[in-house]
């Protein structure tokens, strides 16, 4: 076997410890201690993790949109959604997690394939007073029960109405970690997301994020029969 070295290669100390199996070695750190790899490695160990695509007003109506990989369906009776905003943009909170608990209203538009290059605009960490639809060169699309727009590209949307915010602690100064859990009130689903009545989920392609800068897609879908659905 030949092994490529990059001449920009650097020794990076392990700090971890090492354990040894009957059949195998693998790693351990302390999360609070470091780990010694090139990256944080705790985000590539819970994958996929679905994107929402969340858009929001602000008090004066401003619009905002903004993708978010801490996203997921919590509960089915009653509907329950949640994103996770955490840390900080360098003007303050992130708009998404202010404007909602301002205004009481979100959306999530599916982020897909097609969709990537625009989920990647909406993500700049730019001032509130910006819209990121124009940003991205998105159009809207009214809502039926809330005032936030869609994204009318997007195959499927999820109209919430706030439920409650989660604080969580946060390490980054002046920071916050929050889970926003909305209500799910209305869904929009598009003709040509749908395939005998079902949503095709390898047609439409979600985006889903991974660790570091890795992205995936859920084209290969098979059924498991003995699960509940």
């Amino acid at each position: 076997m030949v092994r490529l070295y990059s001449p920009f290669t650097v020794a990076i100390p392990f700090y971890g410890r090492r354990l040894h199996h009957t059949d195998r070695t693998s790693m351990f750190y302390k999360t609070d201690e470091p780990h010694g790899l090139p990256h944080d490695p705790l985000k590539s160990c819970v994958v996929p993790r679905p994107i929402g695509w969340i858009s929001s007003l602000a008090a004066d109506d401003t619009v905002n949109l903004a993708p978010f990989s801490f996203f997921n369906l919590l509960c089915s009776e009653p509907p329950m959604v949640m994103f996770a905003a955490n840390g900080k943009h360098p003007h303050g909170h992130k708009d998404s997690i202010v404007n909602v608990e301002a205004t009481g209203e979100f959306v999530c538009s599916m982020a897909t394939w097609d969709l990537r290059q625009h989920v990647k605009e909406t993500s700049a960490p730019v001032l509130p007073d910006t819209n990121e639809f124009e940003l991205a060169d998105l159009e809207t699309e009214p809502s039926e029960l809330v005032k936030p727009p869609r994204v009318k590209e997007s195959p499927i949307h999820i109209e919430c109405r706030y439920h409650q915010t989660v604080d969580l602690p946060c390490d980054i100064e002046d920071g916050r970690n929050t889970i926003c859990i909305g209500h799910v009130v209305g869904v929009h689903i598009r003709d040509e997301a749908l395939t005998d009545g079902l949503i095709d989920t390898a047609r439409i392609k979600p985006l889903s994020r991974l660790g570091y800068q890795e992205f995936t897609i859920a084209e290969k879908v098979f059924a498991i029969p003995f699960l509940k659905k």
